[in-house]
């Protein structure tokens, strides 16, 4: 019993320098595309660096574009975060992460002419010793902001799941209770019986 603690001992150092080693990674994942009104929202951006080793500058616009009507500079960063003036002005704000990674943008109390289509544009340039990279990422998040919450599918596919499952787990304890409790039953008879004997 003393050598699996030993081992566990022993081996703790490697798993700690092991820990260490990790990087940590980044995720582009898609924004939210449904909001309610009078609600807050987050219009999720993911830019991930590819070269996190690298020196660079990161630039940010947001643009707004309601349907079939010019785009409209919403908010820019570079550097620190300016919201433009547009009819999103005192309701925007910013959500980037310390190493700008994510150049998230919320927007608070939201109004049905906020639906739409955003646009976030990141430009990075590259400091190299010999020169300079620039690269440019652009992501669209269409918007639309409705009155009501809607009912989500999946939701209301997994609250069914969950009781179905419930149901037959507690079928199921029933059974085996039933089932233990004859057992028991037995071998109480069939001890009384030998104890006759």
């Amino acid at each position: 019993m003393m050598a699996p603690a030993k081992t566990l001992f022993d081996s703790l150092p490697l798993l700690v320098v092991m820990a260490q080693a990790c990087w940590s990674v980044c995720v582009e994942v898609a924004s939210e595309d449904r909001a309610v009104m009078d609600s807050n929202t987050t219009l999720t951006c993911i830019s991930c660096m590819r070269r996190e080793e690298v020196k660079s500058e990161t630039y940010v616009k947001w643009f707004y574009n309601a349907d079939n009507n010019d785009s409209s500079l919403i908010f820019v960063y570079d550097g620190t975060p300016q919201e433009q003036k547009s009819h999103l002005s005192g309701r925007l704000q910013w959500k980037g992460s310390k190493d700008l990674q994510e150049v998230s943008l919320g927007i608070n109390n939201l109004k049905l002419n906020d639906t739409g289509t955003y646009t976030c544009e990141v430009t990075r340039h590259l400091n190299f010793d010999a020169h300079q990279h620039s690269i440019t990422t652009t992501l669209k998040v269409h918007l639309v902001v409705t009155e009501i919450a809607e009912e989500d599918f999946t939701a209301v596919v997994s609250e069914i799941m969950m009781y179905i499952l419930l149901v037959f787990l507690t079928v199921w304890l029933l059974v085996e209770m039933v089932y233990c409790y004859r057992k028991i039953l037995k071998a109480d008879d069939v001890a009384q019986d030998t104890a006759m004997l």
